[in-house]
């Protein structure tokens, strides 16, 4: 092959690699943003809870773990993130309970023990769905708490139904901005199928909130959290573990803050006004393993 003729069809070659690069990463994307789905399912004998099931409206059986609490205790709901189990949370399930405080940890659509396929909007169904169940079977008030993926599920969810608090570990502005982090180099924005603009929500939650986040994030970065603070309206509180990251931001300092969080919502004290509707950014060292 002459050089001239080569020059000519390189460029060719590298658009359509570009092409084939895009082309798969948009049809396999709901399996790299929903890595948990279709694993196995959740024993109904778990490690920790009642396993139970809620129907959405849209006709999906989900399975969840559900540890009740006292009835004058706020019970917390929790949707985990993206790779996550309900079975994974029995040191949160039992640290709670030492408080009498309960925990719903609900298995998203597509996820083990659940029927249906994840997306944006099947995930934000499934977490009004679990909303209303909790309501249901619960007399207590209810806290919403989000993880990484989940965040974006509790802000949703705080913004339409009146939880008692709301409280995001890893939270991020949206997973398209996010996405638009990683993959600089494609058109996500026109790739995307399920965005979760939390930053269009968030406004909405009125609820006192809680953002916890690690410095050392490399899967949702501190700045992304740090900027929905920023827009959330008051009340409002952000704690930042300086030793912590994406996966090992669960450690006996973290679970002390969301439980004296929620012991200070039950009926809207001891705290007083001001504390209540204070904000500000904590800064600790979060240097700790999993539990």
């Amino acid at each position: 092959m002459s050089t001239t003729r080569y020059l000519l069809i390189l460029p060719l070659m590298a658009v359509v690699a570009y092409m084939a690069v895009v082309g798969l990463l948009f049809f396999s994307q709901r399996t790299l943003l929903f890595p948990g789905a279709g694993a196995a399912p959740v024993a109904e004998q778990a490690r920790w809870g009642e396993s139970v099931h809620v129907k959405t409206p849209d006709g999906e059986m989900l399975q969840g773990l559900y540890s009740q609490g006292d009835s004058d205790k706020p019970c917390v709901l929790l949707f985990f993130g993206n790779g996550d189990r309900v079975d994974n949370y029995a040191f949160l399930a039992q640290a709670l309970a030492a408080h009498r405080i309960g925990l719903l940890a609900i298995s998203y659509r597509g996820y083990p023990g659940s029927t249906g396929s994840p997306s944006e909007q099947g995930l934000l169904t499934d977490g009004i769905a679990a909303f209303n169940w909790l309501s249901a079977h619960d007399g207590s008030e209810i806290v919403v708490m989000g993880r990484s993926l989940g965040t974006g599920v509790a802000v949703n969810t705080a913004a339409q139904r009146p939880a008692a608090g709301v409280i995001l570990v890893s939270p991020y502005l949206s997973v398209l901005s996010v996405a638009q982090r990683h993959y600089p180099y494609l058109p996500v924005q026109l790739l995307l199928k399920d965005p979760f603009r939390s930053d269009l929500n968030i406004g909405k939650v009125r609820q006192p909130k809680l953002f916890l986040h690690g410095r050392l994030d490399d899967s949702i970065p501190l700045s992304s959290g740090q900027a929905l603070y920023e827009i959330a309206p008051e009340p409002k509180r952000m704690v930042i573990y300086d030793g912590a990251g994406h996966n090992d931001i669960f450690n006996d300092g973290m679970v002390g803050d969301v439980i004296r969080f929620v012991e200070a919502l039950e009926g809207n004290g001891p705290r007083s006004r001001h504390e209540r509707e204070s904000e500000g950014e904590d800064h600790r060292d979060g240097s700790a393993s999993n539990p």
